[in-house]
């Protein structure tokens, strides 16, 4: 199962790094943002639904789920004129604040094993809406952050051997790492 995510992350990365360099318009960046997303959310609840956990696809869907709603209440608060000058609606991204917490739920429930492939899809969904002209990069930045946000809030490991723990302090942050024997 492991090897047929990365095959499909793989060739997802491969198709999408050479569209751009094919034919650098706007309008492909918008397709690799989109489809990046899309790929996050199917494999966010997809693989669960594979797998027959139940559990891990209600979390996705609830990480999902409010991850979209953080991204249209700050666009409705906000209102920061996107870079192509469309709209008031460029803060936070929301297809970055959707990929990073898909993103987020996968590693949260499956390890690095999915988290790492898929923070490559979400972190290429964030530069692609930037090259797309669709947005500040402290948009994507701010998505970035409430995306990993929802999916720490509403995901649980499903096996906890190995855990990867951001923390922040005052003065200070880091990366607690921890194992289980």
């Amino acid at each position: 199962m492991i090897a047929k995510a990365w095959l499909v992350v793989v060739l997802f990365l491969a198709m999408a790094c050479t569209l751009p360099v094919q034919a650098r318009d706007i309008q492909t960046w918008k397709d690799v943002s989109t489809a990046g997303v899309v790929v996050l959310m199917g494999a966010s609840l997809g693989v669960p639904a594979a797998g027959e956990d139940w559990q891990g696809l209600l979390q996705a869907g609830l990480s999902d789920a409010s991850a979209e709603g953080i991204a249209l209440l700050g666009k409705a608060v906000v209102h920061e004129e996107r870079p192509n000058h469309a709209d008031d609606k460029s803060f936070p991204s929301g297809h970055s604040t959707v990929a990073f917490a898909a993103a987020t739920t996968l590693y949260r429930r499956y390890g690095w094993q999915y988290g790492f492939p898929a923070y490559g899809v979400a972190t290429l969904v964030g530069a692609a809406r930037v090259l797309a002209d669709e947005h500040h990069w402290w948009d994507v930045a701010a998505g970035a952050a409430f995306g990993i946000g929802a999916g720490w809030l509403f995901t649980r490991p499903i096996d906890g051997q190995v855990q990867l723990t951001p923390w922040i302090g005052y003065r200070s942050g880091g990366v607690i790492l921890s194992a289980q024997w």
